[in-house]
């Protein structure tokens, strides 16, 4: 069993995530999708400030933002997951 609690999540490419733990589904859009992704990945479980920076990388790689947006969204991302008990 994995303590990052984001590995439970079931995410489709249409962005459809499903929590099989509490039977809660919700849709994100690219941007939620990449960032629950790499959030599914070893060693980058939310809480951790150079997660969210490293998140925030991938996200400029990947949609050509700037790097302060990209932390932003990252944060805000995290934070949302955080008030629907997801984290």
């Amino acid at each position: 069993m994995t303590n990052n609690p984001i590995a439970r999540l079931a995410i489709n490419e249409e962005g459809f995530v499903f929590d099989p733990q509490t039977g809660a589904g919700f849709t994100v859009n690219e941007t939620g999708r990449a960032i629950l992704g790499m959030l599914k990945e070893p060693g980058k479980g939310p809480g951790d400030k150079a997660r969210e920076e490293s998140i925030a990388l991938g996200l400029t790689d990947r949609f050509e933002v700037p790097y302060g947006k990209a932390l932003a969204d990252a944060c805000d991302f995290i934070q949302q997951l955080r008030l629907h008990r997801l984290l």
